[in-house]
């Protein structure tokens, strides 16, 4: 289908990724005529969301409830302690993590629409799996799960999109690639469509309602150092190209509410060869996260955070952020062989810049960028630190930590002494920005005066007020559901009573 195929319909919605797919069967499951406009070529597809490792979190009291979005067999549900995910699990992760600044309504929301959206995602054909690579670890022969996670959507981000881009082929969709939004259709009050542009042509799409799902700022460079600050726009960036903030300047420009963390985003240790934009091969194979069994150093060969402040689901998505702020824009992660067996499968990837040595003193030497000499300190000083009368357990917050250091290990901290010793160089990688435009709990964009835009929906990165500082890992796809799902149905909603009207 081309642009000008499209003259008329109920719902556009602007983007096509996670929450952007999620609208569009939504408001199809709501009986309307829906269109979907996607920047990206077609090769390109699936937004940000394609670059995702894929977990995702959701409320679940019991084995039944967590069936209802994992296809659990009656062998897992006797070995494998999957534990549970309360509200209040959720609730109070979310206000941890964030300094108790993410918008209660929207939290609300989130948290109590987490499972029952998955399992409508479930019943369109997107599958999951367990994790047992990345949050499960053997305890006496049986698998525990920990963090707070037990499921991803199967295949990652690209399963996920691939499910999703299926269902909307079975609804007959249509989705315009290289197409994008250019302005909103804002007349007498409310929205009433977009200005599109396609091959350099331009044409006006009429609708009764608009989603805009087409993520953040950060894959601008300028609006990075503009709203994140200096040295941001030299950031890579884990995901699409092509997320560049034109929903955000579309909303504001008709004068949508800003809300949220603008200065803040999400960004993670990344490696430091990686290319500036995500790869679709090697997709978040450039992650390193198992920082928590290990220690990290700067250029002049010291530490700069707590490695194991908590679970990785709850730090890796801020320190990316202090890796950004070191000298040089680097660090290197360091582990010894007792600690190897518990590296992630990303450590394995065949793109990683990585060293290894017999002995720390050659590893220093190899250590490209860092003061050796100091690095050799900082290692005597952590290893002398290290409280070897506490056990070390990898599925609890174990305890087993250092005293004396200005910089503490609070868990996990383990000597740095078996060779062979590895290290590996990140610098960071921002995966999305926080700030976005206000939206009621039925995803309706308001106003600078607080009412809503009639017409005009958000999703996904567009949402602002859900995250500040930090991030609870795997809570960036659901929320992006559950508020997809939530836009297209009242977008649809919307557009059924502005043809009435």
């Amino acid at each position: 289908m081309r642009l000008d195929d499209v003259k008329q319909v109920d719902v556009v919605v602007v983007g096509a990724g996670n929450a952007a797919v999620c609208s569009a069967l939504a408001a199809h499951d709501a009986g309307a005529k829906v269109v979907i406009l996607e920047k990206a070529p077609e090769a390109e597809r699936g937004g940000n969301s394609f670059f995702t490792a894929g977990a995702t979190r959701f409320v679940f009291n019991n084995i039944g409830e967590l069936r209802e979005v994992l296809d659990v067999s009656i062998e897992e549900a006797r070995t494998v302690d999957f534990g549970t995910y309360t509200e209040e699990n959720f609730f109070d992760d979310m206000g941890r993590v964030t300094h108790y600044r993410c918008d209660p309504d929207l939290t609300e929301v989130l948290v109590r629409n987490s499972r029952r959206t998955l399992a409508w995602m479930k019943s369109k054909g997107v599958r999951f799996e367990a994790m047992y690579g990345r949050q499960a670890h053997k305890v006496g022969g049986t698998f525990k799960f920990f963090g707070g996670m037990v499921c991803a959507f199967w295949g990652g981000g690209a399963g996920l999109m691939e499910g999703l881009q299926e269902a909307a082929k079975k609804a007959r969709i249509p989705v315009l690639y290289e197409t994008s939004a250019q302005s909103l259709l804002y007349r007498g009050g409310r929205v009433r469509g977009v200005l599109a542009e396609s091959g350099g042509e331009q044409a006006e799409i009429e609708a009764g309602a608009v989603v805009l799902a087409c993520g953040g700022f950060e894959s601008n460079a300028e609006m990075r150092a503009r709203y994140l600050g200096p040295n941001w726009d030299l950031a890579k960036v884990r995901g699409t190209r092509f997320n560049t903030g034109g929903g955000l300047n579309m909303a504001l420009g008709i004068g949508a509410m800003p809300c949220g963390h603008w200065s803040g985003a999400h960004a993670v240790g990344w490696d430091m060869n990686a290319p500036p934009f995500g790869d679709r091969i090697v997709g978040d194979g450039f992650q390193k996260h198992s920082y928590p069994f290990g220690i990290m150093v700067n250029a002049n060969g010291e530490r700069f955070v707590d490695e194991g402040a908590d679970f990785r689901n709850y730090t890796y998505a801020k320190y990316g952020q202090d890796v950004l702020k070191q000298p040089g824009m680097f660090a290197w992660q360091v582990y010894d062989a007792k600690v190897a067996h518990l590296l992630r499968d990303e450590y394995r990837i065949k793109q990683v810049t990585k060293v290894e040595a017999g002995s720390i003193e050659e590893l220093a030497d190899r250590l490209e960028g860092v003061d050796a000499k100091r690095f050799l300190k900082t290692v005597s000083e952590y290893n002398e630190a290290v409280c070897r009368d506490i056990p070390f357990s990898t599925v609890v917050k174990d305890g087993r930590c250092t005293r004396g250091l200005e910089i503490p290990k609070s868990n996990w901290a383990e000597t740095i002494d078996k060779p062979p010793f590895q290290a590996y160089a990140i610098t960071c990688g921002i995966t999305f920005s926080f700030g976005g435009v206000k939206v009621s709990p039925q995803a309706a964009v308001q106003s600078v005066s607080g009412r809503d835009i009639r017409g005009l929906y958000a999703a996904g990165e567009m949402v602002g007020g859900l995250f500040y500082f930090n991030y609870p890992s795997g809570t960036g796809l659901v929320s992006g559901a559950v508020f997809g799902r939530i836009a297209g149905t009242q977008a649809a909603s919307h557009a059924k009573k502005a043809v009435n009207a």
